[in-house]
Formats: structure tokens, C-alpha cells, sequence
């Protein structure tokens, strides 16, 4: 099997740590069964070959609505490893025993596989979960819709497969296919075109023709930005990369090449910077590493940040090289020697950092590399290039589990409370699906907790589902009155044109909270319409 990424190591470690706070839950989550799922792409059974990259479609959508229920899925790049390391071609339509094994090279508890037809502009979806643990293959899921709404159709299928291999996700289907992401059926075939071509220049065709449909386009606007890092037109790749907004959940992975294209247009300063927005989210020792690296190419002190990379990953040379070169910067030169040793140590025959031990050996106590005595000697810190999308995944989804381990153990007041911002906070992302989970989840250890079910109205009322957003929001009421709840069935009976009771709700909000902005901005639009507030 493949081995697992540094990043999941480090994150299993770290979960050692919790396991004695919160054992009896971790047991229990462990006890539910894996959680890993793969998604091959579907084949296209309308006989038409242009359409294939609908099939390509399936694993990108799915992937993603997958991991927003609490999945952990495997990416686009590590399928192609799987495929590579068996000897298939990348568009090779595997049998089921062929499955199993790719699905067994990674890992994977679940296969989703499945096939779709599109005939007068409709497109019938049926797909199959494929239980790698039970050696077990489901009924056909099935869904369809326009073509033009593709992206409802496959989140539809998402919500569907969620259920079947855990009963128990009370995500509502309406959620998943309000999900944001949705893109003219025009700009999503381009996006996958250019994420599948074999040659880097129809992939940046390809995607700059999404890109030129929607341009906030996220996910082609990294795909896009990452091919121009790769064929090296840096200047062009940071202009595309700093397009993807903060709050986007791929503005890590974005931030982490925007890092990289400054850096190789000798931009340390805006390097630093993308490399630190990562860090402060996801410090992985990669990422703090170029941040490091970044700052010392300005001429400033890095070695505290390599020092951070190595006690993350001890293991890796490039770390305690790095840190020695910094160390020697300072004028700490038995610092210094100790960490070129641990590289070789790890690495022997690692010419770099034999030089610098060498060199170290050779100078004063309390030389630096600054000094006149090491003019000859220049060694530069070594920069990370690799980003895994898949470690960075992993740890997060482990960092998942172990919150709520944690969260297991504390009381069930504190417990809903703690789901509730958690779900606020994806709220404030839109990220629906993952935002009603925490909702959901906080009703779970408490339903009398008013701020989840307000939190959940919010959801309803973002996923078009009015009756069941004023039935949660009048359910948080009668709990404890709050403006947000009050604003929820304003808005709704502004939608039904219920004037009256639109003043209504918007009053008892202002009364709550005088300067709610929000409560403020409805009184305005209420008193242009003529409507009076009490």
C-alpha cells in the first residue's frame, strides 16, 4: 500500500497525544469504519465521445461534496499515482477486481464507480458504492436532471452516496445541491478538459477559457495558476494565483504557489507573505520552512521558523540543514555543527551540507557567515516546492477527528456551543453542507440550544427551503429571542411580500440589537416601500 504523507504521520503523532483526553470517543469513531473514499470517473454511455469529459466531471464534484460531509477522499494526482504504480494507462476502465486493487493501493474503504447517459439535453446518472472492506457492491443510486444542471445532478448523487455509507448523516439533500460552486455548464467543461489534457498547452487554453466565462472562478483559477508555475511564466502565475479570494478553502494551496512564483521572481517579500497566510491556518513544516526561507532572503532572522520545521519533522534533512545555515548566520556555530551533523546524520551523502560542516569545523567559535572570514563561502537555505493537496487534506480530516474526540468529553451545553461557531463559521464561508453538519451536530448534544437552530434556519433559508427556516427559526425563538432569528423571518416575509409582518420581525430585532446593520438596512427598505415599523 501507499505509504502514508509526512503531513498524516505528523497529524497521527499529534493524535497519540489526544487519545488518553478522549479514548472512549476516538474508540467509538473507529469503531464506526474508515472513511476513505475513492471516486473513478463515470462512463459515458450516450455513445458520444465529446461528452467523456462528463465522466471526468464526476470525481472533482463528488470529491469535493464528499469531504464537505466528513470523508476524507483521495485526489486527482494520487489516483494517477495508483493507476501508475499498477502499470494502467490514465483513462483505463478498470474491472472490479482491478478496482479493489487501486482501491487497496490507497487505502480506500469505499469505491464510488457509476455511468450516465445524456440524450435531448437530459442527463440519468446511476452510480455504485463498492465496499472495499465487505467486498460488497450496492444497487444502482440514481439521479438525473437537465444537462445545463449538472452540478445539482452530481451534488444530488453525492448526498445520495453519503447516506448509503452512513445512514446516520442528517445533511439535508437540499443542502448539498445549494452547495456553492455551481458555474455555467460552458466553464465547468473547460475546467475539466484543462484539468484532464495531456499537453500543458491545452490545459492553460483550457482553463484560461474558463477562467474568461467566470472570472472568480476558483478552482480553475488554481489549476490555471499552478500550469503557469509549472512551465514557468512566474509573473503570470502570482497574478493568477492571488486572484483566489482568502476565504476559499483552495486559498491554501493557492497561497502555497503564489509563495513559490514571488519567490522564483526574487519577490521574497510577497513570498513571505502568501507563505505565511498558509501557515497561521495549516503550519505544516513545508510551508513554515519557505516561510522561513522567504524572510532570510530579505536578509532577516529565519532561524526560529526552521527551528519549527525541524521539531515538526525531525526526520528531514533539509530542515536541519536550513537551520544550521541559519544558526551560522547568528554566530551560533555549535548550533550550528549539531545540525549539520543531524543532516548527515540523515542524509551522508549529502554533499551541501558536508561543506557547511566542513566550513563550521574550520571557523571560530562565534563566527558568522556574514563575516569576512566566510566571503568564500556562500550557502543559501533550501526552498520546499512540493505541495501535497492530499497531506493537507489528511490533516485536516485528522485534525477533524481528533476536535471531535475532544469535544466528545465535554458537557453537552459546551459541546453545542462549540458546534454552533464552528457552523457559524463555515456559514460565513457559505460553505452550507459543512456548516449545517455543525448545526446539526449541536442540536445532537443539546436540541435546546437556540443558536443551532437559528444557525440552521440560516441554512434553510440559504438552500431555499422557507418553511423549514421559519419553523427553525421560530424554534430558537421560543428557546431565547435573538435578532439573527428575528432577521431570518423578516427576510422571508419581505421574499413573500408580507410587509407588516416583515415590519414586525424587523422591529423586535432593532429592540434587541439597536445597531444591527442588517435590521437596519430592512427598516430602510420597508420605509421606502411605505411601510411603517412599529
Amino acid at each position: 500500500m501507499r505509504s502514508l504523507s509526512k503531513p498524516f504521520a505528523l497529524i497521527l503523532a499529534l493524535t497519540a497525544i489526544f487519545a488518553s483526553l478522549a479514548a472512549p470517543a476516538l474508540a467509538q469513531s473507529q469503531q464506526a469504519g474508515g472513511r476513505v473514499v475513492l471516486v473513478l470517473p463515470f462512463d459515458n454511455r450516450s455513445g458520444n465521445p465529446s461528452l467523456n469529459w462528463v465522466g471526468d466531471s464526476f470525481p472533482d464534484t463528488l470529491s469535493k461534496r464528499l469531504t464537505s460531509a466528513g470523508f476524507l477522499t483521495i485526489s486527482h494526482d494520487d489516483r494517477l499515482f495508483a493507476f501508475d504504480h499498477l502499470g494502467l494507462p490514465a483513462g483505463f476502465k478498470p474491472s472490479r477486481a482491478t478496482t479493489i486493487k487501486i482501491a487497496q493501493q490507497l487505502d480506500a474503504n469505499y469505491v464510488i464507480v457509476g455511468s450516465y447517459n445524456i440524450a435531448n439535453d437530459q442527463i440519468s446518472i446511476q452510480a455504485r458504492v463498492l465496499s472495499v472492506d465487505a467486498l460488497s457492491l450496492t444497487a444502482p443510486i440514481e439521479d438525473g436532471a437537465p444537462l445545463n444542471r449538472l452540478f445539482d445532478a452530481e451534488n444530488a448523487i453525492a448526498w445520495k452516496v453519503a447516506r448509503n455509507i452512513d445512514p446516520h448523516f442528517n445533511v439535508a439533500e437540499g443542502t448539498f445541491i445549494a452547495a456553492p460552486g455551481a458555474v455555467p455548464l460552458s466553464a465547468f467543461e473547460n475546467y475539466i478538459r484543462g484539468t484532464n489534457a495531456p499537453a500543458a498547452d491545452e490545459r492553460i487554453k483550457r482553463l484560461q477559457a474558463a477562467v474568461a466565462i467566470v472570472p472568480d472562478y476558483a478552482a480553475a483559477l488554481l489549476a490555471l495558476g499552478k500550469e503557469q508555475y509549472t512551465v514557468r511564466n512566474f509573473p503570470a502565475a502570482a497574478a493568477t494565483l492571488a486572484k483566489v479570494p482568502h476565504s476559499d478553502r483552495l486559498a491554501l494551496e493557492a497561497n502555497f504557489y503564489l509563495g513559490l512564483a514571488h519567490f522564483n521572481s526574487a519577490n521574497y517579500a510577497a513570498a513571505e507573505q502568501a507563505f505565511a497566510f498558509v501557515a497561521t491556518r495549516l503550519p505544516l513544516p513545508e510551508v513554515v520552512n519557505d516561510q522561513a526561507v522567504a524572510l532570510s532572503r530579505q536578509g532577516k532572522d529565519g532561524a526560529a521558523f526552521f527551528q519549527r520545521a525541524s521539531t515538526a519533522d525531525p526526520s528531514d534533512e533539509d530542515y536541519h540543514y536550513n537551520l544550521a545555515i541559519a544558526l551560522f548566520r547568528r554566530g551560533d556555530t555549535a548550533g550550528a555543527l549539531k545540525e549539520a551533523d543531524a543532516a548527515l546524520k540523515l542524509k551522508p551523502n549529502d554533499n551541501e551540507a558536508g561543506s557547511l560542516r566542513a566550513h563550521l569545523s574550520l571557523v571560530p567559535a562565534g563566527t558568522k557567515l556574514t563575516d569576512s572570514a566566510t566571503n568564500s563561502f556562500s550557502p543559501v537555505e533550501r526552498i520546499r516546492r512540493n505541495y501535497s493537496e492530499a497531506g493537507l487534506r489528511q490533516a485536516a480530516f485528522q485534525l477533524d477527528q481528533m476536535r471531535a474526540a475532544r469535544m466528545a468529553t465535554l458537557p453537552p451545553a459546551q459541546q453545542a456551543t462549540e458546534y454552533t461557531q464552528l457552523g457559524r463559521d463555515y456559514l460565513a464561508q457559505g460553505l452550507l453542507p459543512e456548516a449545517e453538519g455543525e448545526f446539526q451536530s449541536a442540536l445532537t448534544a443539546d436540541p435546546n440550544s437556540a443558536a443551532a437552530h437559528v444557525g440552521l434556519a440560516q441554512v434553510r433559508e440559504a438552500s431555499g427551503n422557507a418553511a423549514e427556516a421559519r419553523d427553525e427559526a421560530r424554534k430558537s425563538l421560543k428557546i431565547q429571542p435573538s435578532a439573527t432569528a428575528y432577521l431570518v423571518l423578516a427576510r422571508l416575509d419581505l421574499a413573500d411580500n408580507l410587509l407588516a409582518g416583515c415590519a414586525d420581525d424587523v422591529s423586535r430585532a432593532l429592540s434587541l440589537e439597536p445597531s444591527n446593520t442588517a435590521a437596519q438596512a430592512l427598516r430602510q427598505n420597508l420605509q421606502q416601500r411605505g411601510q411603517s415599523i412599529p
